[in-house]
């Protein structure tokens, strides 16, 4: 079977097409073009739904025809089609949604909906060395931090998630406070490279008590506390505000208690459901220091983790392309209508 995968829930177009190694192709990424959107959001500090979704209505189809073009495919070559259907942006959902329905529909072809969490959990499954189920998942970007038991597709137990900001939100929020332009996780991590350990001491939120839930919303306000007083301080003593080097302090010390927390939370998982195997997936799974320190503890328990290339860590075609082809292995053929879910608990889609 050979599908083509839309994502379209956020600020990324990606579109790609994905065999799976049964035919006349070798199993794998066939093709895959992915546009962010970064430059269209930039000046406003953070994404604007209606102009994502005005994007995604003039992108979505060219990026299509560019990928067929280099698979050197046509639509009659395919056999399914797969869509983000939820979670994510109404509007940025509905541009996908549609588009990939309608052209399932023109095309003859199976239409797939895909969850976008699943999309980032399966990643892994894109890259040679691939985990065994069970296995316990941190998936953690911009709008979700959770820990889920995986026994199988669409086996998940639901085990922790963010009571409020998740970690990528954390990340873009306190890059902000430090005056980095948008999107400021990716420039915080990189200002942490600079600094010096030890100097700012921030909270390990809820990692004192039982359970497996975040909260990092108090670990943003302590770090917008250390900011402010450093400043105060350096005007104090006639500076304009924080010089470079306390910038990178503050990152480092920031980027610091966001991985030592998710580190703890990983380990306990893994404890409580006594496997070795860890997956990580999401666009802060791209982080260089949280995959170092995942990767000394699941070594320490005797295990692995697993994660995908960089540039499929944040949102893509691929993963929904290969999450789609799982589900149309197992019958998945949408009706004629579709529905775009902002919100979809991912412990509700059926088991394969």
């Amino acid at each position: 079977m050979r599908i083509l995968g839309i994502e379209t829930s956020c600020d990324e177009t990606g579109i790609a097409i994905y065999d799976d190694g049964e035919g006349d192709l070798p199993e794998g990424i066939v093709a895959h073009r992915l546009y962010s959107q970064i430059a269209v959001h930039a000046d406003y500090g953070g994404v604007v739904p209606e102009l994502a979704s005005r994007d995604h209505v003039r992108k979505t189809i060219p990026l299509i025809k560019e990928v067929l073009k280099e698979a050197n495919l046509t639509p009659a070559d395919l056999d399914g089609v797969a869509y983000t259907a939820g979670p994510g942006l109404v509007g940025a959902l509905l541009v996908g949604c549609s588009i990939g329905r309608s052209l399932a529909y023109g095309w003859g072809l199976p239409a797939v909906p895909v969850h976008h969490m699943e999309g980032h959990l399966l990643a892994p499954m894109l890259e040679e060395n691939v985990p065994e189920f069970p296995f316990v998942a941190l998936l953690v970007s911009g709008g979700h931090t959770m820990l889920v038991r995986v026994d199988g597709i669409g086996q998940y137990e639901m085990l922790g998630e963010s009571v409020d900001d998740a970690a990528g939100e954390a990340f873009d929020k306190t890059a902000k406070l430090l005056g980095l332009d948008y999107p400021g996780g990716p420039a915080l991590s990189k200002m942490a490279e600079k600094g010096t350990q030890g100097r700012f001491k921030l909270p390990r939120p809820m990692t004192d008590r039982p359970g497996l839930d975040f909260s990092f919303s108090g670990l943003k306000t302590a770090a917008g506390t250390v900011i402010r007083k450093e400043i105060a301080l350096q005007k104090a003593q006639g500076n304009e505000g924080m010089d470079e080097q306390t910038h990178a302090d503050v990152a480092y010390a920031f980027q610091e208690a966001v991985v030592d927390t998710l580190a703890i939370k990983c380990r306990r998982a893994l404890q409580q459901c006594e496997l070795k195997r860890l997956v990580i997936a999401g666009g802060v799974s791209a982080n260089t220091s949280l995959r170092e320190k995942l990767g000394e503890i699941t070594k320490k328990l005797g295990g692995e983790v697993f994660y995908p290339r960089p540039e499929f860590c944040t949102d893509n075609g691929a993963m929904i392309a290969y999450a789609g082809l799982q589900r149309l292995k197992a019958g998945t053929d949408a009706d004629l209508s579709f529905k775009a879910t902002p919100r979809w608990p991912l412990d509700t889609l059926p088991a394969v």
